[in-house]
């Protein structure tokens, strides 16, 4: 196994016993809400070590950035709503997806051929997304 495998499946391991019955009494009664603050603060930290071209600080804040991402997923499993694969899995889709240049036909002469390429491809998504939501709704009152 790839080291970085390894270390992100113990980060998910500590994560699940932070918040495990015998884990964390402060990491246990946190929620997204309460944790909302924290990550906005981390992407403050990590502007400020981009602005500093502080590298050590950068890889350090950027763990913590991870860090947020893993205790939200943790969360989200124990609520059943999803969990990190499921994070993973749409954000692949989603690269996958948004990069047709690379990984389909799709030619491009230029970065700005891309920006209005990616554009598209959000807007695209978002009216697919909009349509789904619509059609749910839908299915609700009925």
């Amino acid at each position: 196994m790839k080291k970085y495998l390894k270390e992100f499946d113990k980060l998910v391991g500590i994560f699940s016993t932070l918040r495990s019955k015998n884990g964390c009494m402060w990491d246990k009664e946190q929620t997204h809400e309460t944790l909302v603050k924290h990550l906005f603060s981390e992407a403050e930290e990590v502007k400020q070590a981009i602005k500093n071209k502080d590298k050590e600080n950068l890889e350090e804040e950027l763990g913590d950035i991870l860090l947020q991402v893993v205790f939200h997923a943790q969360i989200a499993k124990e609520n059943k709503d999803f969990d990190i694969t499921g994070v993973i899995e749409r954000l692949n889709k989603k690269l996958l997806r948004r990069h047709p240049h690379i990984f389909g036909n799709y030619k491009v002469k230029d970065a700005k051929d891309i920006e209005v390429m990616w554009e598209k491809i959000k807007e695209k998504e978002k009216n697919l997304k909009a349509k789904k939501e619509n059609k749910r709704r839908k299915s609700v009152i009925k």
